[in-house]
Order: C-alpha cells, then sequence, then structure tokens
C-alpha cells in the first residue's frame, strides 16, 4: 500500500508504510505534544505524554504504527486532562525551580506545561528528592534532581556517539540517569557529543559549563517558538 489514510480529529491526513502516529502527524503539521521522543533517536515511548486514542482505545502515538481508516483522537478534553497530570507529576518527582533553572525558556517540559496551562502544579505532593549534582568532569554537569527519565541521553550516546556513557540505575521511584563511571570525569564523555548537546536533555539535567544563561529573556527558544503553535518566523 503506497499511502494510508487515517483521520485526527476528524481531519483525514494521509500516512506511509512504517510510520508511526506521530511522524504522519508532523507531516500533515499536527502537533502531538512530546518529550522523550526527538528526531534523529529511536523511539521509546516512555513519557507517554503523546498518548492518543485510536480507534477508542489509548496508544502512544511515537511507537504506534499506522493504519488504513484509523481513527486517532489527540486534541480531546480527555486527553489533554490526561497529559496534564502526567506533566503535573514529573514537575513533583523532581526539582524544577524554573525561575533560577539555567535551561528555563528553552525546557520542554517547562513549555508543556504552558501549552496545557500548568501555572502551579499542586495536585501531587512534592516528593523533593535530594540527589548529588555531579560536576567532576571539566565541560559538562549532570543534576538529575530535574531528570525526567526521558532516556535521550542514553539513546543519543548508544545511537549517535556509539559511546555507553549513560544508562538507567534504581528501579520504581528511585529510578534515575547514571554513568558508566564513578563520576563523569571517569566517563569517556566529551563536549562534543550528541548525548550532551543542547537540545538532546529535554530539562535541565545535563548541563554545558560555560553556557549558563547564553540567550537573554525574549530570545529564547520558546520565547521566539513556543512549541505546539504556530509562529510565523520573522
Amino acid at each position: 500500500m503506497d499511502k494510508i489514510i487515517i483521520r485526527i480529529d476528524g481531519a483525514e491526513i494521509k500516512g506511509k508504510p512504517g510510520q508511526t502516529i506521530m511522524q504522519a502527524a508532523d507531516d500533515a503539521g499536527i502537533h502531538i505534544p512530546r518529550l522523550c521522543d526527538v528526531e534523529g533517536l529511536e523511539p521509546q515511548g516512555s513519557c507517554r505524554v503523546c498518548t492518543v486514542k485510536v480507534n477508542g482505545r489509548t496508544a502512544a502515538s511515537c511507537t504506534q504504527p499506522v493504519a488504513d481508516g484509523m481513527e486517532v483522537e489527540n486534541d480531546t478534553l480527555e486527553i489533554r486532562n490526561y497529559r496534564r497530570d502526567l506533566v503535573r507529576m514529573l514537575f513533583h518527582e523532581g526539582n524544577h525551580l524554573c525561575p533560577c533553572c539555567e535551561a528555563s525558556g528553552r525546557c520542554e517540559l517547562q513549555n508543556l506545561a504552558y501549552q496545557l496551562g500548568i501555572l502551579q502544579p499542586d495536585k501531587y505532593p512534592y516528593l523533593q528528592p535530594v540527589r548529588p549534582v555531579d560536576a567532576s568532569h571539566p565541560d559538562v554537569m549532570l543534576d538529575t534532581n530535574r531528570c525526567i527519565r526521558c532516556g535521550r541521553c542514553i539513546r543519543a550516546s548508544i545511537q549517535l556517539d556509539h559511546k555507553n556513557v549513560f544508562g538507567y540505575i534504581g528501579r520504581g521511584i528511585n529510578k534515575q540517569v547514571g554513568v558508566n563511571g564513578k563520576n563523569l570525569a571517569q566517563t569517556n564523555v566529551d563536549i562534543h557529543d550528541k548525548a550532551v548537546a543542547l537540545g538532546t536533555c529535554p530539562v535541565g539535567c545535563i548541563i554545558q559549563k560555560r553556557a549558563g544563561f547564553f540567550d537573554p529573556i525574549g530570545k529564547r527558544r520558546f520565547d521566539l517558538h513556543p512549541a505546539g503553535t504556530k509562529v510565523e518566523d520573522s
């Protein structure tokens, strides 16, 4: 089959064999929120923020292949509320102090909260973890208090850098990103690695030293082009 016809919120779009719902939606200019998915990396389907309803059943749009005749619900009150709860829990599971965070203005979690209308995520109790900050490397710092366990740094290190710098450690609520040595200084991570490049980590967990607050307010990534909105280039 050369083309696949699906409907997203009633709009008919064309997909291609092998595409996911998210890929087909992106091609059609339909925004589906996401955190763990990013272009260039294999989808993981862990954050579930991209959840949609497919023929009445929930599915992660970043991993669900398109099929002819699919009816997809993306922008409904039920799905928006589901996503709000997921984003709220991510805020409550970590320490996200946006006003003083180096990633403010380019943080995808922060932008998604604004997009979903979350101004004060007070629905759940704060867990307030206290995790050590790894500043041992001369060029890169790791602050897992801000980590949302999206796995983007892990996949980038393996798939793009052909290294194995990052990986998950712990289980359940104690699961977090760790490194393949005692600390970052003992790994083969490099400032030029894709895993530590700006835009790989969606929050402020992986930080390049001597590059903080490089864009002034008003010129930051999401000041200029908020995700999920149509902003014309100037």
